[in-house]
């Protein structure tokens, strides 16, 4: 019977990963939805799963809408589809990994544009979350009604580093099913192990389970207890098959072998039904989850095998801490087979107290089956019902021009593959044709690699296809001797000179710092590591601020994620002053700039000082970056007294001299990139949509927003055509400018999703 309520819930739409994909999420998802459609037979639950496949899968009937995981406007269209179809309350199930986007930030879309209550359960609560990752949950948590941890520690997290408030948050423990305290021996004749002492581990396998560690401890175990075995229940992670196939699974493998207890090893490589895994829970003496990431706030294996009253033995993940308290389980060391052991043999000599850890384990969870779970979840419902402002709402989403999203170009590959060959990206075209003759230069190469990157976080499959053109580029371009790289190579593949430009340096170390902070492509942060580390010393002996710039660019990526290398900081510090320094003695009134004369790709000396700033909390370097992008910004639009007025980048035919004339044109795509690059920045460290704005302005330059009113994007090609002339683009597509549109176009698309509503700016400039 359902709680009392002003407002009852007729329907409840739940959003994540849903059965048959194979994963937690999925798992948990379908079960929660079960379970409150079963518990209160008069509230519709519908689903609204995320795919990862183009071909989706054969979903049941609760499946309604199906989102596509990297397209941003299928999250907009669900929004649309739950406002408009009566539906009370959505849960939103939130894991990082399961949406599109960097740190999975589609998501956002679809809160921004539904009006209906939300709930969002939190499967990952970070204690030290990226800049990203905080951000997004944070944003998550302010558009939810509620929010639901599934840990005390999750709540604890979620107050102390999230700031959530309490009354925002609700402990809600994960559901569990209502099983029977039975002997193992019940179960165990229908697995062909009656009179098996069997130890247990399921879910879905990866390296990071630490099931070696119990492979390890055989040994001992069966020397005292030999009709022992251990059942590795699970079919590998689809994540890890994809990238990694069965490796970990073959090492396993081969690891009993080498300890000798091939006999006493069973493989179960399937993903088993719910009925499935309750017999092989219900066959097991010992349960043992061996993880190696203490970092785990909630785990669904062990909320399932506490419950059902197994003797547990872990290793001290957060949840395991919490779950396996007051003598309801065993905790052991991280990678320590030798206590699993010692554990295991204890328990096994000691019976009254391995049926006594059971016992209270058993009792204590009595309170997660999925039937009082659901009940605590309707609750929530309800009150978030009765609570939420905007319950009148219906019809679809009808927004004017200044509040609707961007409609952006769709991301086309097609010419820059077409530029690109088994050497690297060629530099020139005529036309949409490349041009042998010019030959290849890395800084081409260095750019496209930090394109290759961006759409490996896009989850691209051929974004490894291209790295690995444009890193052996870049690899190849390193002299060994004067530690420096060449740039111009002929078509004949002859280098033209022994060292390139300072630019060209500066350039490869901004694309190899990428490269280090962002790719997760093993073989990408290896061979970039060794180049990065050479290179590095060498920009001190440049000249060029904007090779500095480039520099302190693909240093603020790396320290991102090796933020504990001493050279690295050394060499950003001595940077970041000498722009600083070039600032204080150039820039006078009405000219906020570093140099007496604006030149080519302007806007990076600021974008450095802006990144760098922020991430060393240095507000004076951070504020010259921001004033100094403001002064470009306005510098660079066709009537700066208009805010609605066209960017218009400084020409390559004469640049602009202090007190001198700015010239018009030569137009190059370059400027318009690197201002939306500084502008989107700027964004991401002030959370000023002014920034957003100009970003917005200088990209809509490629699109026709621009002196000439002609596009220079082309969408049949994917292309980006090489300049504004006086009375013409240049119609030449060659790979500076693809380059700069596609980094452009995913500079725009990485802040989207964190642009302000007017209500949440209401000083915006």
């Amino acid at each position: 019977m359902a709680p009392n309520s002003q407002i009852p819930i007729n329907n409840v739409a739940f959003v994540g990963n849903y059965i048959p994909r194979q994963c937690g999420i999925a798992t948990f998802t379908t079960d929660l939805c079960e379970a409150i459609a079963s518990q209160f037979p008069q509230t519709n639950c519908i689903a609204l799963p995320i795919n990862d496949t183009e071909e989706g899968y054969d979903y049941p009937p609760r499946v309604r809408f199906e989102i596509n995981e990297k397209d941003i406007d299928s999250y907009r269209r669900a929004a649309d589809f739950l406002n408009i179809n009566n539906v009370d309350v959505v849960c939103l199930q939130h894991e990082y990994g399961i949406f599109g986007g960097k740190a999975g930030n589609y998501i956002l879309a679809f809160l921004k544009e539904l009006h209906i209550p939300v709930v969002t359960t939190l499967h990952t609560i970070l204690r030290e979350p990226s800049y990203e990752q905080k951000r997004i949950l944070e944003e998550i948590s302010a558009r939810s009604d509620r929010v639901i941890a599934m840990s005390q520690r999750g709540v604890e997290f979620l107050r102390e580093i999230y700031k959530i408030p309490m009354e925002k948050i609700e402990m809600i423990p994960h559901g569990i099913p209502d099983v029977p305290f039975v002997d193992p021996s019940f179960h165990k004749d229908r697995f062909g192990v009656e009179g098996k002492i069997v130890i247990l581990t399921f879910g879905l396998i990866s390296s990071n389970k630490g099931i070696e560690y119990v492979i390890s401890a055989l040994p001992e175990i069966v020397s005292r207890y030999p009709n022992v075995v251990y059942v590795i229940l699970g079919a590998t992670h689809p994540n890890v098959k994809r990238h990694e196939g069965e490796t970990y699974r073959l090492f396993l493998q081969r690891h009993a072998y080498e300890k000798g207890v091939e006999k006493h090893v069973i493989f179960y490589n399937q993903f088993v039904s719910l009925e499935e895994l309750i017999e092989f829970i219900g066959a097991a003496d010992f349960y043992i989850t061996p993880y190696l990431n203490p970092a785990q706030i909630v785990s669904g294996t062990l909320a399932y095998t506490v419950g059902a009253g197994k003797a547990v033995i872990s290793t001290p993940y957060w949840y395991a801490e919490e779950m396996l308290a007051e003598e309801r389980g065993i905790l052991v060391p991280f990678r320590d087979s030798k206590a699993i052991a010692e554990q295991v043999i204890n328990l096994l000599e000691n019976e009254p107290k391995r049926h006594s850890i059971r016992k209270r384990a058993y009792l204590y969870a009595r309170n997660m089956i999925w039937p009082k779970v659901a009940q605590r979840y309707m609750e929530c419902f309800e009150r978030v019902r009765i609570e939420h402002p905007r319950l009148k709402y219906t019809g679809l989403i009808v927004k004017a021009l200044d509040e609707r999203p961007n409609e952006l170009p769709v991301l086309k590959l097609d010419h820059i593959k077409r530029m690109t060959d088994e050497t690297g990206i060629l530099q020139h075209a005529v036309f949409t044709v490349p041009n042998y003759h010019e030959g290849y230069t890395t800084d081409d190469n260095a750019r496209a690699l930090i394109i290759a990157v961006l759409l490996e976080e896009y989850e691209r499959k051929d974004a490894e296809e291209l790295g690995t053109r444009y890193l052996g580029f870049l690899w190849y371009a390193f002299n060994e001797k004067s530690k420096r790289f060449r740039n111009f190579l002929s078509y004949q593949r002859k280098w033209q000179e022994e060292n390139g430009s300072d630019d060209s340096h500066g350039r490869s170390i901004l694309a190899l710092g990428t490269v280090l902070g962002r790719s997760n492509i093993i073989s990408f942060q290896k061979m970039a590591g060794r180049l990065f580390e050479q290179a590095l010393p060498k920009i001190l002996e440049t000249t060029s601020p904007r090779a500095w710039a480039y520099a302190l660019i693909g240093l603020h990526e790396y320290l991102k994620r090796f933020s504990g290398d001493r050279m690295a900081k050394q060499v950003r510090e001595e940077l970041t002053n000498r722009l600083v320094s070039l600032y204080s003695s150039n820039s006078k009134i009405n000219w906020n700039w570093f140099e007496d004369s604006l030149s080519y790709c302007n806007a990076v000396l600021s974008h450095a000082l802006i990144a760098c700033g922020y991430a060393m909390n240095q507000e004076k370097i951070l504020n010259i970056g921001l004033e100094s992008l403001q002064w470009l910004t306005n510098i660079q639009k066709s009537n700066p007294k208009d805010d609605y007025s066209h960017f218009v980048p400084i020409g390559t035919n004469g640049f602009y001299k202090r007190n001198g004339t700015k010239a018009q044109f030569d137009q190059q795509p370059i400027e318009a990139q690197t201002t939306v690059s500084a502008c989107a920045e700027a964004y991401r460290a002030t959370g000023n949509k002014i920034w957003y704005k100009e970003a917005q302005r200088a990209f809509e330059w490629f699109l026709g927003r621009n002196d000439l009113k002609l596009a220079l994007y082309d969408a049949t090609t994917g292309g980006c055509k090489d300049g504004l002339h006086p009375d013409r683009v240049n119609e030449n597509q060659g790979a500076e400018s693809t380059i700069a549109f596609l980094q452009s176009l995913l500079e725009i698309r990485s802040i989207e999703n964190i642009i302000p509503t007017k209500e949440e700016n209401p000083n915006e400039q």
